[in-house]
């Protein structure tokens, strides 16, 4: 059974993965464009066309979103996301030209590896490319490939991540799911039970220090560097939803952050939720609980993100730690 953001009718997923570097980037792709939305409420955001997402502006569909490694390089990888949709005929008539409408956002992962490494226009293409309707592979792949967690003690301490996904079907046949690049600079708790699931790792005994405790106990000033976090992510749906409904499930997506990641939308983070809705599904679906299912599945997929992620660049994935 397909539990991730591909169980969205009409969404197909691609990944560009260079373990080598730790970098890389995710396509998600809607053939007959999607209605788009888009909320930024991290401090450091790197984004490409978000602002014709918003209600007030004309363009009413979205053919790809792009997620990518390589902090503001990596938007060039967006640009082969465009060619790619552009070769297949995709994009809107403006006047003698078919363009494809891509938004895009990044996340820091310079310096796991190297910094001189980072998604380009061809690796966007190459994502594009390779973009199916199966299951999304999930972990230290594609923007989630140079991830990291927990970064309040520095990169040093910190966890391995990835990119996530989870899916669900509410009441009315609609399937909401959501794909989240977790690069968080605070840790990732389990909404569920409120454990420190992921943060600086203690080096006295296996385990893991609480982010928010340390920054009010300690302060931020001088512990870890900033602008080097930001998740980002998309949700989905194949309900028919108008341009205001698209944006509010982008806001509302952002409790599912705040639930799983603390602290989150800091200063040092750049977090971005974009919105795709298909429109594949018939009925009138119900916002509230539309909304309520994107907070859940946003929550689910920062979860899956350090549960799958393998280690990389000398930083441990849960998988990797005797946790006693």
């Amino acid at each position: 059974m397909n539990s991730t953001i591909t169980s969205v009718s009409g969404l197909e997923v691609g990944h560009y993965t260079d373990l080598d570097n730790a970098t890389g980037c995710t396509v998600i792709i809607c053939r007959r464009g999607a209605v788009g939305g888009v909320d930024v409420r991290g401090g450091s955001p790197g984004t490409r066309e978000t602002d014709l997402l918003r209600p007030v502006y004309r363009v009413n569909q979205v053919h790809a979103v792009v997620l990518s490694g390589g902090s503001a390089f990596g938007l060039d990888s967006a640009s082969g996301a465009m060619r790619y949709l552009s070769q297949n005929g995709i994009g809107i008539q403006a006047g003698p030209a078919l363009v494809p409408i891509v938004s895009a956002a990044i996340l820091f992962d310079l310096g796991l590896v190297t910094e001189k490494v980072y998604p380009t226009s061809a690796d966007g293409f190459t994502a594009s490319a390779a973009a199916t309707t199966n299951s999304m592979p999930e972990g230290s792949v594609g923007a989630g490939t140079g991830a990291t967690v927990g970064k309040v003690l520095g990169i040093e301490r910190s966890i391995k991540a990835g990119i996530g996904s989870a899916s669900i079907q509410v009441p009315g046949g609609f399937t909401i799911a959501a794909a989240i690049a977790v690069n968080a600079y605070g840790g990732i708790v389990d909404y569920r039970t409120g454990q420190v699931l992921a943060g600086p790792r203690r080096e006295d005994h296996p385990g893991f220090l609480d982010s928010n405790a340390l920054l009010l106990e300690q302060g931020a000033s001088e512990i870890g560097p900033p602008l080097t976090n930001t998740t980002i992510g998309v949700v989905a749906t194949d309900a028919q939803l108008t341009k205001e409904d698209a944006n509010h499930l982008s806001r509302v997506a952002h409790d599912g952050l705040a639930m799983s990641i603390r602290p989150c939308h800091t200063m040092r983070d750049g977090d971005t939720m974009f919105t795709m809705a298909t429109g594949a599904a018939s009925g009138t679906p119900d916002m509230t609980v539309l909304g309520a299912a994107a907070v859940e599945v946003t929550a689910q997929a920062v979860l899956r993100a350090v549960q799958t992620a393998t280690g990389l660049g000398g930083i441990p994935a849960l998988r990797d730690l005797d946790r006693g």
